[in-house]
């Protein structure tokens, strides 16, 4: 062999060493697409997967957002509206290209629409619905092939407002409801594969919902002139919408890391940041159970009753 093609080879030997090594640690390396992670709940599940060494999709629409992004380790920003079906089939097209497969998903990108019921426009009904309850439709439904393929998990971030509801937050708590029963739906389905599939119901934390909500409306010239509840909504209107007074998040991304590892995951994972939301939700669960069985022609006794939550606490023990 000639003296000079010996440094030649070296050099191919040792390339093709390390494609190698790329190639297997990245097949090796679970990989995570989150939604709407350019701030708040999405943001913070985006960090603490990368910083526990998984690989992240992250999901943004605008370019600074996707900047920041793309500067985190084991991050890639993707840019994906919910909403858009050219930016989930590129978002496909691009995960599948990285060559490791989709492991997990996380359903955050959300929005909130307030206001009375019987004033609300229809196509505020669209937004909001569009974005929290055809999104992750559209996003699981994209990415179901890959994650059936891999066993993996499907997590979709609701709210507590999936099981309360009240003035001016009918719209935004009825796309809530939805998720509770699009997770049921599809982890009954889904089971089959091998696919895990949860639900995470933040309470009230650090977010800029409060603040894209403020946007859309001044963006609409809203006004409560001429509400039938004109001072509910001006008071409404007049606390803070940039939810910096609440905690960060650091407790949702912890939910989000059980529900997408645990061996066992829960189904739902009620994450709040005080004693009195956990309360107030869950009287609201016993509350319904209550008013189901009061007027029904088969109602259970108290006794009765407090067996069936037994055994459905045994469940879980």
């Amino acid at each position: 062999m000639p003296v000079r093609l010996k440094p030649l080879l070296v050099f191919l030997a040792l390339a093709l060493s390390a494609v190698t090594a790329f190639a297997q640690e990245s097949a090796e390396q679970k990989a995570i697409l989150v939604t709407g992670a350019s701030s708040g709940i999405g943001r913070r599940i985006t960090e603490r997967l990368a910083a526990e060494g998984y690989f992240v999709y992250a999901g943004a629409r605008k370019d600074k957002d996707l900047e920041e992004l793309n500067a985190i380790e084991n991050v890639q920003s993707v840019r994906l509206d919910v909403t858009i079906k050219a930016d989930i089939e590129a978002a496909v097209a691009t995960v599948r290209a990285g060559g490791r497969g989709l492991y997990g998903l996380v359903n955050n990108a959300g929005v909130a629409v307030l206001g009375p019921l019987i004033e609300v426009p229809e196509e505020e009904l669209d937004f909001q619905f569009g974005v929290n309850i055809y999104g992750p439709y559209r996003t699981t439904k994209a990415f179901a092939p890959m994650i059936i393929e891999s066993k993996g998990r499907i997590t979709t971030i609701g709210s507590i407002s999936g099981i309360l509801s009240g003035p001016m937050f009918g719209v935004y708590a009825m796309s809530k409801h939805a998720i509770e029963a699009y997770t049921d739906a599809l982890a009954a389905e889904m089971e089959r594969f091998d696919v895990e599939v949860s639900v995470i119901e933040p309470g009230n934390y650090r977010s800029k919902i409060g603040l894209s909500l403020q946007e859309r409306l001044e963006e609409r010239g809203f006004s409560a002139e001429g509400s039938l509840y004109a001072e509910q909504m001006e008071r409404f209107l007049g606390n803070p919408m940039d939810r910096s007074q609440f905690k960060e998040p650091d407790e949702v991304a912890d939910a989000a890391l059980r529900a997408l590892f645990d061996e066992n995951p829960a189904r739902r994972y009620m994450v709040v940041p005080n004693e009195r939301e956990a309360r107030i939700t869950i009287e609201q669960a016993m509350r319904e159970l209550v008013q189901l069985n009061a007027e029904q022609l088969y109602r259970f006794d108290r006794e009765t009753l407090i067996a069936i939550l037994d055994e459905m606490l045994a469940e879980v023990d």
